[in-house]
């Protein structure tokens, strides 16, 4: 498979076209006639300096005309590439204003949005996508789609607004009917690692709602694109067993939450992302104010519908801060279990630990 070094078409005005990063900025005259002010290097609209992306030339332009659906293919709109044989696909984001959190950093759920938009893009542009979200196109024949039960997210530094980060993932084997799909986050500029993620994924049917075994037929179409390496090194994963929590254990419970349709995604089902803010509506206030959530872990366990009404449990796991003769929790790993769970019956819908360090001082 070939290389591919894609572009993002982002339309001003009706008179004025700015190309993807590394391109011509080209104005549209009313004639219908183009001309090349000059060579900029942009990442989703946004001046980078001059930075030179590997494995790309500098200012030149990818997409010779506008995007005109039936003339491109999509992964010419996608602002993404393939390197290492086309094992790993790398995507760049500047952090938008809407995506950070009350310290002006990004939050966990941008971080996850993330990570899911680059997974979907990079089924996309290997050319395997079906009709379905995110499903291959044996997948899509046979009325099958990928769920998640479990991921993990170590974060060691959040990104502000208007940074720019680079993601890469790639996919692998999970035993005999899973896949594990694996992301790094870096610092566009510094190169830094700040963000490292690994997820599980199986299949399952569309119209009954079961999970299945993977058909051979998509079995061969994943495999050229398997690639034996992990993000998080075995012995900092975060494997250990998540304890249920009950009534009687948890320190803290938030009744009442009801997703709504916008929180559905295009399998008829809760978006994955959109229980993370559940999970933490029932973290002390000051906790989320003084702390940053630098690790969480997520078991998924059932589907969420629109019609379900949810709670979120919480418990400490930190000896220092369960203690009520302690005034203030520490400052570093402190540590807590969640659920989110059906009102009425109390299914289980996600177990979740999370781990948070005190932030560091912003002057």
């Amino acid at each position: 498979m070939a290389s591919i070094a894609a572009s993002y078409l982002i339309p001003r005005t009706r008179r004025d076209l700015t190309w993807g990063r590394n391109s011509s900025v080209v104005i549209a005259t009313a004639g219908g006639s183009r001309s090349a002010l000059r060579s900029v290097d942009l990442v989703n609209g946004k001046k980078v300096n001059g930075v030179h992306i590997p494995g790309e030339k500098k200012g030149s332009l990818f997409m010779e005309e506008p995007h005109v659906e039936g003339n491109k293919p999509l992964h010419d709109c996608l602002l993404g590439r393939f390197v290492e044989e086309n094992f790993v696909y790398g995507q760049t984001f500047i952090i938008r204003s809407y995506e950070i959190g009350p310290d002006k950093t990004a939050t966990m759920e941008t971080l996850m949005n993330l990570l899911q938009e680059t997974a979907l893009n990079h089924v996309t542009c290997s050319g395997l996508a079906g009709n379905d979200f995110g499903a291959t196109r044996e997948m899509s024949l046979r009325k099958l789609i990928w769920v998640v039960t479990r991921v993990h997210v170590q974060v060691q530094r959040y990104s502000c607004w208007g940074d720019v980060v680079e993601i890469d993932t790639w996919v692998d084997a999970a035993g005999k009917n899973g896949m594990r799909r694996d992301w790094i986050i870096r610092d566009y500029h510094t190169r830094e690692i700040i963000t490292r993620a690994t997820s599980t994924w199986v299949i399952m049917n569309r119209e009954t709602r079961r999970l299945s075994k993977i058909p051979d037929q998509v079995r061969e179409e994943l495999t050229p694109f398997y690639l034996n390496r992990i993000a998080i090194p075995t012995d900092k994963d975060d494997s250990d067993k998540i304890d249920k929590l009950t009534d009687e254990t948890a320190d803290r419970i938030r009744s009442g939450l009801a997703p709504r349709w916008n929180d559905m995604d295009a399998n008829q089902h809760v978006n994955n992302v959109k229980y993370i803010g559940w999970i933490l509506e029932s973290v002390p206030i000051n906790v989320l104010e003084d702390y940053d959530l630098t690790s969480m872990t997520l078991e998924y366990r059932r589907e969420c519908r629109q019609s379900n009404l949810l709670e979120s449990l919480t418990n400490t796991t930190t000896a220092a801060a369960a203690s009520a003769a302690i005034e203030e929790p520490p400052k570093n790993n402190l540590q807590y279990t969640h659920l989110l769970r059906m009102q009425p019956n109390k299914a289980e819908i996600v177990r979740a630990r999370t781990q948070w360090n005190s932030k560091p001082k912003r002057y």
